[in-house]
């Protein structure tokens, strides 16, 4: 099967819209979202009511999603995430409201050797930046595979059997080559963000795993960002959530 792995929209409709046209052209299996459909931007009923739209589609929740929902109370995010989610859940209609309680809370097994989760496998709200932080998620997971998003920087981290090094990889550092996954090697994927890209590169990221192949292959593509950075700003959102988008921080 070929699997669309993508996350973090964050109510970025002009985004989201181009990830689509592309999304569709290379006529995946299944699409598998690793969650914060919204938060951030300007679109957030838009954006769920497209996600509703995709095939075969499997969500996890995102931290994001879950303070959207009244899950969670906004102690842990900064000033501008928690103004930009209160604004949020004043806008989410019933329809957005009801297709986001769909999401599955992780760590959820996609299929045997594979977990997806959000931030870790064992909080949607912890970030991986580190190869400790990889292994430590896929020691919990008790999977070969975690594919996860929440960080919005691309990577692949890589273990050998015996987990005792690591090999780092930024593949769309070096194009869209795609990556032979090793048999018996541990693996911890993140696919970068559709809606707002934190590797100093504007251009929003997703990956497929294709699993007869073995592998995965990143994509990045780039969408009207001055568009969605002047929505945030018509919408009285913090100024500096349009201002990243075309810096890519």
């Amino acid at each position: 099967m070929k699997y669309l792995i993508f996350s973090d929209i964050h109510s970025n409709l002009e985004a989201f819209n181009v990830f689509l046209k592309k999304a569709r052209s290379l006529k995946p299996d299944a699409f598998v979202f690793l969650g914060d459909a919204v938060g951030y931007g300007a679109n957030p009923n838009e954006v769920m009511e497209t996600l509703a739209s995709l095939p075969n589609l499997v969500a996890v929740m995102g931290n994001h999603d879950k303070v959207a929902l009244g899950l969670d109370t906004t102690m842990l995010f900064n000033p501008v995430a928690a103004e930009a989610l209160n604004w949020t859940r004043k806008k989410l209609s019933p329809f957005s409201i009801q297709f986001l309680k769909t999401f599955k809370r992780g760590p959820l097994r996609l299929r045997d050797g594979i977990c997806i989760c959000h931030g870790a496998p064992f909080d949607e709200d912890h970030y991986i930046f580190t190869p400790a932080e990889a292994l430590e998620a896929i020691e919990f997971s008790g999977e070969r595979i975690c594919f996860f998003g929440h960080t919005h920087v691309p990577a692949i981290y890589e273990f050998p059997p015996e987990k005792d090094a690591v090999a780092i990889y930024h593949p769309l550092e070096q194009g869209n080559t795609p990556v032979k996954l090793k048999k018996e090697f541990f693996y911890a994927i993140n696919p970068g963000s559709i809606g707002q890209p934190r590797d100093r590169n504007p251009r929003g990221t997703f990956l497929i795993y294709d699993d007869k192949k073995n592998q995965v292959k990143f994509y990045r593509f780039s969408y009207p960002a001055e568009k969605a950075k002047e929505k945030i700003i018509n919408q009285g959102l913090p100024e500096v959530l349009g201002e990243r988008l075309l810096e890519g921080y």
